[in-house]
C-alpha cells in the first residue's frame, strides 16, 4: 500500500449546484489540512441537473485563485479514488443529525475497506445548517433570490439554466446573506 498524505483530504460529493455551504467547509477543512481535492462524483443514483463536465468547470471557476483546492471528478469506489490520490482522509460534513446516519454507515464501509484512511466530519456552519443543493435548485426553478446562497458562477448557471435571468437581488430585494 501507498503512503497516504495525512494533510491531504478528499471532499467527495455531486455538487450539484455547489453551494456556500460547501465551500464554508472547504475553507474550514483547510485549517485542518493543506490541501482538500474536490473530488465530484460522476455516477450518482440522485439525476443531476448540471453533467459531471459542468459541474467541475463550475467548481474550477469558483476555486480558480485556490492553489490548495483541486477540483476533480471520480467514478469509481470513493475509497479507491482516496487511495489513488494518496488522500489520507475523507473530509464529511454534517448539517443535523439526519445526515448522521447515512454518514457513518458509508464510514464504517470504507473503513472496512480500507483501514489506512480515515473520515474526518465536520459540523456545517450555524448559517449553512438549512442550505441543500436540492433546496438551493427548488428555489432557482421558481425565480426566487439565490444569492448569496451559492456562489456567483452558479447564480448564473442556474439562472441560465431555469431561464430566470436577473442578478442579485434584483427580484427580491435581498442580497442572501441577511
Amino acid at each position: 500500500m501507498a503512503d497516504l498524505n495525512p494533510r491531504l483530504a478528499v471532499y467527495p460529493g455531486t455538487f450539484d449546484p455547489l453551494t456556500m455551504g460547501h465551500v464554508s467547509l472547504i475553507r474550514r477543512g483547510l485549517k485542518v489540512f493543506d490541501q482538500v481535492i474536490l473530488a465530484i462524483a460522476e455516477s450518482t443514483p440522485k439525476k443531476t441537473l448540471f453533467t459531471i463536465g459542468e459541474r467541475v468547470a463550475l467548481a474550477k471557476e469558483v476555486f480558480r485563485d485556490d492553489t490548495n483546492i483541486i477540483v476533480d471528478s471520480f467514478d469509481s469506489l470513493l475509497i479507491d479514488y482516496v487511495a489513488e490520490k494518496g488522500a489520507g482522509s475523507v473530509l464529511r460534513g454534517l448539517r443535523a443529525v439526519s445526515d448522521f446516519e447515512y454518514e457513518f454507515q458509508m464510514a464504517l464501509m470504507n473503513r472496512k475497506l480500507d483501514r489506512e484512511i480515515q473520515t474526518v466530519f465536520m459540523i456545517t456552519d450555524f448559517k449553512w445548517m438549512y442550505l441543500s443543493s436540492t433546496i438551493v435548485k427548488e428555489v432557482a426553478m421558481y425565480g426566487g433570490d439565490i444569492c448569496g446562497l451559492v456562489p456567483g458562477p452558479v447564480v448564473k448557471a442556474l439562472h441560465i439554466r431555469y431561464g430566470t435571468g436577473y442578478g442579485c437581488g434584483d427580484k427580491h430585494g435581498q442580497h442572501g446573506d441577511d
